[in-house]
């Protein structure tokens, strides 16, 4: 590798660690600033109308993960964020032609993941509060947004970019 090759690695990575970085922080702050207001000013079991036949606001302690699955298990899901944010880590830096996509992929999902983990770690559950009104649907908050968010742009950026690929030609 040249050195103008290695500076441009180096560039690359820094720019993908700051934005992985502002992504992720922003997540979390985004997510716990809503929460603490929801719960500072909605009382659980008490649904406020937020957009009329679409959304309300309901504080629910959620103390599983996502449809409330493994309830009770906030241990677990504590290390588990832990782990995704590790990797998360290790991926944006490791990885010198990582695409921009998977790098915001990935801070929204690690965003999402220490968002809940911060209230499980403090509260003993996560707080939800966004509560669909035109279908049933799991409450749900800012954090779960993040990951899902992610979790599409991973796929979205999958599909296209291997979709694209030139496929071996057949061997008779």
């Amino acid at each position: 590798m040249t050195v103008d090759a290695m500076h441009t690695a180096r560039s690359w990575r820094g720019a993908r660690l700051v934005v992985f970085w502002v992504i992720c922080v922003l997540a979390v702050l985004v997510d716990q600033v809503t929460k603490a207001a929801v719960r500072a000013s909605l009382v659980p079991g008490q649904p406020q109308e937020f957009i009329p036949g679409v959304l309300d606001l309901s504080f629910v302690k959620n103390t599983g993960a996502a449809f409330s699955i493994g309830e009770g298990a906030g241990p677990v899901f504590i290390v588990f964020a832990a782990v995704v944010l590790a990797f998360g880590i290790w991926l944006v830096w490791s990885h010198d032609s990582l695409p921009m996509p998977l790098v915001v992929s990935a801070a929204c999902v690690c965003g999402g993941g220490v968002g809940n983990m911060i209230d499980r770690m403090i509260f003993g559950y996560v707080t939800d509060f966004f509560a669909t009104t035109f279908m049933d649907f799991p409450v749900f908050n800012v954090a779960d947004i993040g990951v899902v968010v992610g979790g599409v742009l991973l796929c979205i950026h999958v599909i296209f970019t291997y979709s694209k690929e030139p496929k071996p030609e057949e061997k008779p």
